[in-house]
């Protein structure tokens, strides 16, 4: 019998090149983790350099460095997605050499404005890098391995975020922009190896580049013929039926509602539900309610488990489904919250010495742990995922939106912390950010649809209200 007989018989998926793919794209992440791990340890830095006659800053000038970032992403988020039309690993190669940039402008800082304006650009580049990469990995993976994949580099961004805390102990904050360059090059070198995602090439009508490319990503033995002629097949009917943004009529406008009420819902829910203030926070809100343990050595542990369950999210994600996943996870983090918060609240009711509470730290540690790892294995890596699912090919870049709202939300989330507190009460803060995540959950069973297992030209029919 003869070996393509067998492979007829007992045909063997090849992803290894889509894995490779994925990480290459994943080195855009882990430059992401490392600009917003960056801050906590800089700012450290930046305020024992002050005291050795060092670049000067206030506290309040310390928290634009931080915030800034935040607000360049919210600038990025709509032009990357009208970039996209000039390709997504074009785009994601010419972005990296700003994102380079910016933090050689940190390194060498000599004035708050320059830290002000790496700041930003580094922003505007972490917003395009998110806002491309689940694309770029959504039309290049199989049904099989899409959410795995897209999962995978969501945990690149958790490395980042750990490497970045890690390092700051060692490193003063002009190396440490040093090192965070080291990211966008990565990505650089990652996107000179790896093609172009064949359903842009085809769409582009580079049909010859499109199949090279698909049968690089399918394996050099693979049969792409039938996957060929229905991506051909679906760009046809793309072109002929979904006229761009500006050109749809009102029913082709009706089709848009619901991948942008999903994925806009899901970023504004997550961000409002406390995970994105902790990350910021997380030190200080730890330090406040531990009375023996090490808040920073808490910190890091949350920062590797984020890691481990970003992992398991990665397996669970085209097997369990994104349903289930999402639904699990905002519950959890909705009863971690609250738990939290009744402690906080036991705590100041009581008047609790540190000697009465010492025994019970692990309270509250098991709370945050909980639910950073709950938003990890769910409601983190699925929202960016859904970006490159639901929105019909012609439309993707619309996914935008979505980043936009996200990175806003997260601004007013990170700066409305401290105001909450004082008006609230660390225990109301985290009650409040409960009933959010309980919104949360009602929102996915009501809106979010199921999209494991199904080709992307499948989900464009699916996601429409009827």
């Amino acid at each position: 019998m003869t070996s393509s007989t067998l492979e007829l018989i007992s045909p063997r998926p090849y992803y290894t090149t889509q894995v490779l793919a994925s990480l290459a794209v994943a080195m855009g992440q882990l430059a992401v983790g490392l600009g917003k791990g960056y801050s906590s340890p800089a700012l450290q830095s930046l305020a024992g350099a002050r005291e050795h006659g060092g670049l000067a800053i206030s506290a309040q000038q310390g928290s634009w460095v931080a915030s800034l970032s935040l607000l360049g992403a919210l600038v990025g988020g709509l032009p990357s997605g009208l970039a996209l039309r000039l390709g997504r690993r074009r785009l994601l190669a010419a972005v990296s050499v700003p994102f380079a940039a910016a933090w050689w402008l940190a390194a060498g800082a000599g004035s708050v404005w320059e830290l002000y304006a790496a700041a930003f650009i580094s922003g505007v580049c972490s917003s395009v890098v998110a806002v491309v990469t689940p694309v770029y990995v959504s039309e290049i993976a199989q049904p099989a391995v899409r959410g795995s994949l897209c999962s995978l580099t969501k945990v690149a961004t958790s490395v980042g975020l750990l490497l970045s805390y890690s390092l700051g102990v060692a490193l003063d904050w002009r190396r440490l922009a040093m090192v965070a360059s080291a990211g966008p090059l990565l990505l650089l070198l990652g996107c000179c190896c790896v093609p172009e995602t064949p359903s842009f090439l085809m769409f582009r009508g580079r049909d010859r580049e499109a199949r090279a490319a698909l049968q690089w990503l399918r394996g050099p033995s693979a049969d792409i013929s039938s996957e060929h002629d229905v991506m051909r097949a679906n760009i046809v009917y793309i072109k002929q039926e979904q006229p761009s943004c500006g050109d749809a009529s009102p029913e082709q406008w009706r089709a848009l509602v619901r991948p942008v009420l999903v994925t806009t819902g899901l970023m504004f829910l997550q961000k409002f539900s406390g995970v994105h203030a902790f990350s910021f926070y997380g030190v200080t809100i730890l330090d406040k309610v531990l009375a023996r343990a090490s808040a920073q050595g808490a910190a890091a542990v949350v920062a590797l488990l984020q890691i481990l369950a970003g992992l398991t999210s990665s397996v669970l994600i085209d097997t369990v489904g994104r349903r289930p996943l999402l639904m699990v996870s905002s519950a959890l983090m909705s009863i971690s919250l609250a738990g939290f918060g009744t402690f906080v609240y036991v705590v100041e009711r009581l008047e609790w010495t540190s000697a009465q509470q010492a025994p019970f730290d692990w309270v509250p540690m098991s709370c945050v742990l909980v639910c950073q790892v709950a938003f990890a294995l769910g409601v983190g890596p699925i929202s960016w995922l859904l970006i490159g699912e639901l929105f019909p090919l012609r439309q993707r870049g619309l996914g935008a939106l979505a980043a936009s709202v996200s990175y806003g939300c997260a601004f007013v989330s990170v700066k409305t912390f401290v105001d909450l507190e004082r008006w609230l009460g660390l225990c109301g803060v985290f009650w409040l950010y409960a009933v959010v995540s309980l919104f949360c959950l009602a929102f996915i069973l009501v809106f979010v649809p199921e999209t494991k297992g199904r080709e992307l030209e499948e989900m464009e029919e699916r996601t429409r209200f009827v």
